[in-house]
């Protein structure tokens, strides 16, 4: 059986464990959302760059106020913080927009508890690279022009809830060495590699290392 088979059967088989097992986990985090601010449960964010350059709508708790993607795009409020936000590699340590209950599901991880119905669709897989935004991989490759071969291999894969780059740092990779991981994460990927990386996982999320 090849390793795109074998990994298909898990992501399917642990994805929906992980799901029965989180639910009453995602409930909770969803009242907590609702009734804390104003807005929808699930972030109202632009879609992501999956498998082949093909983009899907990417599902994740809001941790944000309302519009917040849109409002950092748009808005001259946040013209300065835009700016920041592309220097570093699209991520912001100290982002106003983040909501109390959405710095505590941030840093845990828990507003990325979503996905695992990305990867009952065959959007997502458990492990891959990160999933990124199409302006994202435009700019950073801009920013950084040798990275462009290794975005290629990157998106040869599916991205991931989790990956090679999440349990070696997190947000505090930049872009350049956060693809190389990605890439070398395509290269190398196997089903022991890929358990590795899920073993690793749930350390990462509780230590809270390198989340913004």
């Amino acid at each position: 059986m090849s390793y795109d088979t074998l990994k298909r059967i898990m992501d399917l088989v642990l994805g929906t464990i992980l799901i029965i097992l989180f639910m009453p986990v995602m409930i909770l985090v969803a009242i907590a959302i609702k009734t804390t601010s104003n807005g929808p449960v699930f972030a109202d964010i632009p879609k992501r760059v999956g498998q082949g350059g093909k983009e899907f709508r990417f599902f994740k708790f809001r941790s944000m106020i309302a519009n917040a993607h849109e409002l950092l795009h748009t808005d001259p409020a946040f013209a300065k913080l835009f700016e920041e936000y592309k220097s570093s590699s699209y991520k912001l340590h100290h982002d106003p927009r983040i909501t109390p209950v959405g710095r505590f599901i941030r840093k845990y991880s828990l507003d990325e508890l979503p996905q695992f119905f990305n990867v009952i669709r065959g959007e997502m897989s458990l492990v891959g690279p990160r999933a990124y935004f199409p302006d994202e991989l435009v700019n950073q490759q801009q920013k950084y022009p040798k990275t462009k071969p290794l975005v290629k291999e990157v998106l040869t894969v599916k991205p991931g809830i989790t990956g090679y780059w999440q349990v070696n740092g997190r947000s505090e990779v930049n872009f350049d060495k956060r693809i190389e991981m990605d890439a070398d994460y395509a290269r190398r990927r196997s089903i022991l590699f890929d358990l590795g990386i899920i073993l690793k996982t749930p350390w990462a999320m509780i230590s809270a290392k390198g989340a913004v």
